[in-house]
């Protein structure tokens, strides 16, 4: 399964997965809310910044997800905090996602791609995590 995943361009999420700085993607919600049980190893990640240029400019393959069962915002911050160094999140993104259910995904194989750009029409949830099936599926393609 393929999944596009926007970054939060201030916290320069993006820059530091290219640098294989952050190694670890995080999202946190109050109910088990995507990405929660619906990316698995093996999965490809293709990334695009939130108040970026709408283009794809990276992928990754999925090492590792851990999904925590439902557990308390201080709990969910803790488990941030002792992972700081793999998900090189700011104050902003830990308050973010400390949350009741929490899942972090270790990232593999991270990779630069050819700008990809993708048709935001043909998926109308436009949520931070949208799993596609296949990326052709979205892919735009030039007139």
């Amino acid at each position: 399964m393929d999944h596009v995943v926007y970054l939060d361009s201030k916290a320069k999420e993006l820059e530091n997965i290219l640098s294989e700085k952050k190694t670890i993607v995080v999202r946190g919600a109050t109910g088990r809310k995507m990405p929660y049980g619906k990316v698995f190893e093996g999965d490809t990640l293709y990334f695009i910044e939130n108040k970026g240029d709408g283009l794809i400019k990276a992928k990754a393959d999925v090492k590792n997800v851990w999904e925590s069962e439902k557990q308390t915002p201080e709990d969910s911050k803790e488990i941030l905090t002792k992972n700081q160094t793999k998900t090189c999140l700011n104050d902003s993104l830990i308050k973010r996602f400390s949350k009741r259910y929490l899942i972090l995904i270790t990232l593999k194989n991270i990779k630069e791609i050819s700008l990809l750009r993708i048709n935001r029409g043909s998926y109308g949830n436009m949520d931070d995590w949208l799993p596609v099936g296949k990326i052709e599926s979205v892919k735009e393609v030039p007139t």
